[in-house]
């Protein structure tokens, strides 16, 4: 298993080199077009992706070298692997259907915060960590793509679809933090509140301010609620 673990993470990680890089849903790829959609993060916050893409794959391989019969490694590998094994054909689908990426995306947050949440507390930096920052950000990205699939076919607003994305962000952020999802998940969860905050300032004063507000009680759960305490 630590060894399917590292190839689906290889393959997670070359993806963005075989499919092509992703820059978002192509406006015209929704029956109803999505321009400057308000649930989007700003574009420097996906720069968060390089930060993961690293510490998985050294993750993985440190696993595979070091760790291969650790028990508090094991339970992570398998839900861990599926999740990066769907990621790894994300990309591609993501260019041709907003629709079925947003089902895939929600197929890699699950088992990634089973994988989270049942990490051991050893090995900090090199287990809980990465899969906190993978967990955290998909959480976001997963409720954005609600946010975006919503209005993409007119079943809301654009702007309705933000704060039903935010509000579904934000319950399973404090879900998973209050089941021990530690200080790294609050912190890439806060991460992509910022970036929409960012996104919407200053056209939109409430949309800016309420993610500021959620990326601080995010923040501040994460740091009451620790591993082994929750």
């Amino acid at each position: 298993m630590p060894y399917l673990t590292l190839l689906a993470a290889l393959a997670f990680v070359l993806s963005p080199l075989v499919s092509g890089s992703f820059g978002g849903f192509d406006a015209s790829a929704f029956p109803v077009p999505q321009e400057e959609p308000p649930v989007q993060p700003a574009g420097y916050a996906f720069a968060i992706w390089g930060v993961i893409y690293l510490w998985l794959l050294v993750h993985a391989a440190f696993g595979a070298w070091a760790r291969r019969g650790d028990p508090a490694w094991a339970p992570t590998r398998l839900p861990l692997t599926i999740s990066l094994a769907v990621g790894a054909f994300w990309i591609p689908v993501a260019n041709a259907s907003p629709l079925w990426a947003t089902l895939m995306i929600w197929g890699m947050l699950l088992p990634a915060l089973a994988a989270l949440l049942r990490a051991g507390r050893a090995d900090r930096w090199l287990l809980r960590v990465p899969l906190g920052l993978y967990a955290g950000w998909l959480t976001a990205a997963s409720c954005v793509s609600v946010g975006l699939v919503l209005p993409g076919w007119g079943i809301v607003s654009q702007v309705a679809a933000a704060w039903i994305a935010l509000a579904l962000a934000a319950a399973i952020a404090a879900a998973a933090i209050r089941g021990g999802a530690g200080l790294a998940y609050a912190g890439a969860a806060a991460w992509a509140f910022v970036g929409v905050a960012v996104q919407n300032w200053p056209a939109a004063p409430l949309l800016a301010a309420v993610p500021l507000v959620l990326a601080a009680a995010v923040l501040g759960l994460g740091l009451l609620v620790r591993p082994g305490r929750a």
